[in-house]
């Protein structure tokens, strides 16, 4: 009697799930706890181990909260193998569930340095998949030691505690599920599921200040002062983190009582900036720069403004990023696009 056909080799093992891991079980519950309610979720995927082992426990995760789960590919074009890359991995999103899969090339300009240039081109093309798509949350994969290792870049650059803070968990459609999760974790996680990941090149290459604080500083540090610096490091841009969200929910309490409308800009009280502590008085200038001209100022650029208002002996106009001007005015500091210092008179 003639056996009954077979869908494959007849040698072939039985199709299984890998096992439950430690490691395939740490990413599943960092990435439970921030999946929304219902709506699409869309994982970036760049086939790297921490994306990949990202974009597994999305697919395992969320039909059990009732999400739908699908990924975003984005082939910057930097590598002569970047579109086999960018279709493998869209094959492993695919063969782990995600729908949709969306694939998208992107142009990487030359401002900012190849860093930046990148970075400004991934992010527009997951913007624009998230709005295509209607995605409610698009998923990141840093890990722990990227946090850690943003926050040593950060304090090389001296550019104050928002920096320092590293980068948040949730921002606006972007989280980060894995920031309590080292880079080993994800690539054991991966080799646990069976799931062959892609190492770019890039992250060797010692001519990015990453990957030199990656492979040379870090280690050094974790050496001469002791394991768990990176965790220290995350740690301490969490606490800053927190910090950063109290002075900002101070400063937007009270920040239209201390500002007039100006020809040009806005002003600012001087006695306000006088009474209040450095520490919140160099936040309210930056804030009203970032939120008026949309520049950020280095520390130097804040200090100089606030002489306007703490010591001030007839000095002229601070220049802002951007062609802006900061001008002592009365008992006003007016920050304005054109160096207007009028201040528009309005009832109190």
């Amino acid at each position: 009697m003639p056996s009954e056909p077979s869908d494959g080799p007849a040698d072939a093992p039985p199709a299984r799930r890998p096992r439950l891991t430690p490691p395939i079980a740490h990413v599943r519950r960092a990435v439970r706890a921030v999946l929304p309610a219902d709506g699409l979720v869309l994982v970036a995927l760049s086939g790297g181990a921490d994306s990949l082992a990202l974009a597994a426990a999305t697919a395992f995760e969320a039909p059990r909260a009732g999400v739908r789960a699908g990924a975003v590919v984005v082939d910057h074009g930097l590598q002569d193998a970047s579109t086999a890359v960018a279709a493998t991995a869209a094959a492993q999103a695919r063969e782990l569930g995600l729908d949709p899969v969306l694939v998208r090339r992107v142009d990487v300009g030359q401002d900012g340095g190849p860093e930046g240039a990148a970075r400004r081109a991934r992010y527009a093309a997951l913007d624009a998949a998230a709005v295509e798509t209607g995605a409610a949350l698009v998923l990141l994969g840093h890990t722990l030691d990227d946090q850690a290792e943003t926050v040593l870049l950060g304090l090389a650059r001296g550019s104050g505690g928002a920096s320092l803070s590293g980068m948040a968990a949730r921002s606006g459609r972007y989280a980060r599920p894995l920031l309590g999760v080292r880079r080993e974790t994800t690539r054991q996680a991966c080799a646990d599921a069976r799931l062959t990941f892609w190492d770019d090149p890039h992250n060797t290459d010692a001519s990015y200040a990453r990957v030199r604080v990656r492979e040379r500083v870090l280690p050094v540090l974790e050496a001469e002062l002791g394991p768990g610096i990176a965790e220290a490091l995350a740690r301490t841009a969490e606490q800053l983190r927190e910090d950063e969200a109290a002075f900002d929910a101070q400063i937007e309490e009270f920040i239209e009582e201390i500002c007039e409308p100006a020809e040009a800009g806005i002003a600012v009280s001087v006695g306000v900036l006088e009474a209040n502590p450095p520490a919140l008085r160099q936040r309210i200038i930056r804030h009203v720069v970032e939120s008026e001209f949309g520049v950020s100022l280095r520390r130097s650029q804040t200090l100089e403004v606030a002489r306007l208002a703490t010591d001030w002996h007839g000095q002229g106009p601070v220049d802002l990023p951007g062609g802006g001007t900061a001008t002592r005015a009365g008992r006003h500091v007016v920050f304005s696009a054109t160096g207007s210092t009028e201040v528009l008179s309005h009832d109190h």
